[in-house]
């Protein structure tokens, strides 16, 4: 192997994530640490500089339109909206089975099934929206945690659901390319993030303080590619269903120019100040309508309340002529009014994926809470190797590229170690090898293959319970 390398050895760091008991730090790279009293918490969820609680500055806008559909464009809660729902410290812990029928509930970020999952802390007024998708998120203020869920369900008492996943309450509001799948959405988002709430309907602001939550159908979604930074996942149905132009992820917005005088209905006028300060994020895929501004579920709100409002569908339609998709900002400010740069440069391991243990001993599993393998206390060192490939980024803005440069951390505790190899698939040989990397221990090489197998080994601590976990990530000069 001729691969250029640096071992670089550091103190010991904290890991402590977000496990099942919940440990009080927190150092997940996308928790941001400009978190103040207004963001992070359940009215106004994710960081001052989560691109849901930011707004772009003199935005270059694409020429296409959004094109109508069988209906018309809506502003709505309902069947394909969300509830958020508070926990309080003093509720009782839930267990979350897998729907019957189904081989279990889907941890769609470990990518296995699950028996089941238990929630720490279970409001009482849980209601998941009534249509197919089931969205409903539980926010957990004291474990900072959003849970987020899809085709929840309540069945003689028992709560059940066809997927799981979660986000940090003060992080990004998006995925990223290791912990890629952060919510219900298809784009990996948590359904909540960029609904309007219920408290902000009747606030007497001018505006939604934040981005919007929006989907579009198959003939305004974009086959290729299906989704852009910042998402990090598509419907899969994406390629083969959609002949639009605009990718999820996509940030719309109404020009600057747009003329709120001309909007009469002073709901949509708050909406249309939100979409050319804020703009709109293509979250997800609907049914025949061209564009869906989501409401929190048990909002009240209702543009066409006892009878059809005709003025409303006039100006949504209106709206639909003038949004059009982001395609530059000269600059960004986050919510506390502070400029700065969104990052691209994300953590690209994870630990999931299908592991072989390669020695005796029982085998660690990968913990999407903590986001590393947990292995139970041992009297010997368990190896255990995972080449499926699963946990290196599969997110297309943030794939490896031969010739660059890579910095790759253990994160570790109780002993554990790691060790990442490239398998050039076309020399087929190994052309970088870490060795064996304790907790804190740094090394930076360029990335040798683009035909290449990733092969991830996590060895055990002795003694007592252990955790192997990593970053990895490009060193921007």
């Amino acid at each position: 192997m001729n691969t250029k390398m640096r071992v670089i050895s550091v103190g010991k760091c904290l890991f402590a994530c977000l496990l099942i008991t919940y440990p009080t730090v927190n150092v997940y790279a996308e928790v941001s640490s400009a978190v103040i009293n207004k963001f992070g918490r359940y009215e106004q969820p994710f960081s001052a500089d989560s691109l849901w609680n930011s707004r772009p500055v003199e935005p270059s806008f694409a020429s296409d339109e959004i094109p109508k559909s069988l209906y018309f464009p809506a502003v709505q809660e309902g069947e394909f909206s969300t509830g958020f729902f508070l926990a309080k410290p003093t509720d009782p812990p839930m267990v979350i089975k897998g729907r019957t029928g189904k081989a279990g509930l889907w941890d769609v970020d470990a990518e296995s099934f699950r028996s089941d999952i238990t929630i720490p802390h279970w409001p009482s007024n849980v209601v998941p929206a009534a249509g197919g998708d089931g969205h409903a998120d539980v926010v957990d203020p004291v474990n900072r945690v959003i849970h987020s869920f899809y085709q929840l369900k309540s069945i003689g008492g028992q709560w059940t659901a066809t997927q799981y996943a979660w986000t940090p309450l003060n992080g990004r509001g998006w995925g990223n390319p290791a912990h890629y799948f952060q919510g219900a959405r298809a784009t990996g988002v948590p359904a909540g993030a960029g609904v309007i709430r219920k408290h902000e309907v009747n606030d007497g602001d001018t505006m939604y303080r934040h981005a919007l939550a929006m989907s579009l159908t198959n003939n305004g979604l974009a086959a290729n590619p299906a989704y852009i930074y910042p998402a990090t996942s598509a419907d899969g149905f994406a390629a083969k269903d959609n002949y639009g132009k605009v990718p999820e992820g996509a940030l719309l917005m109404l020009p600057s120019t747009f003329n709120l005088d001309k909007l009469k209905t002073p709901e949509l006028k708050k909406i249309a100040a939100t979409l050319k300060t804020y703009g709109a994020y293509v979250v997800d895929a609907n049914y025949g309508t061209p564009f869906v501004i989501y409401v929190e579920n048990g909002s009240g709100f209702n543009l066409h309340k006892a009878v059809w409002n005709n003025i409303a569908k006039v100006e949504l339609d209106m709206i639909r002529q003038s949004l059009r998709q982001v395609i530059s900002a000269k600059g960004w400010v986050d919510g506390n009014s502070k400029a700065f740069i969104p990052p691209k440069n994300f953590n690209l391991l994870s630990m999931r994926g299908q592991w072989q243990l390669k020695s005796e001993g029982p085998m660690g599993v990968f913990d999407t809470l903590q986001q590393a393998v947990v292995f139970n206390k041992t009297n010997a060192s368990v190896i255990q190797v995972n080449s499926s490939g699963r946990g290196l980024s599969h997110t297309s803005w943030a794939l490896p590229q031969q010739g660059k440069s890579y910095s790759l951390r253990a994160v570790t505790s109780g002993g554990g170690k790691l060790r990442f190899q490239i398998f050039d698939k076309t020399l087929k040989k190994l052309t970088f090898d870490s060795n064996e990397l304790s907790d804190g221990q740094i090394i930076t090489f360029e990335w040798p293959s683009q035909d290449f197998q990733p092969i991830v080994t996590a060895i055990s601590g002795v003694g007592k319970s252990s955790s192997v976990s990593a970053t990895l990530s490009e060193i921007v000069k």
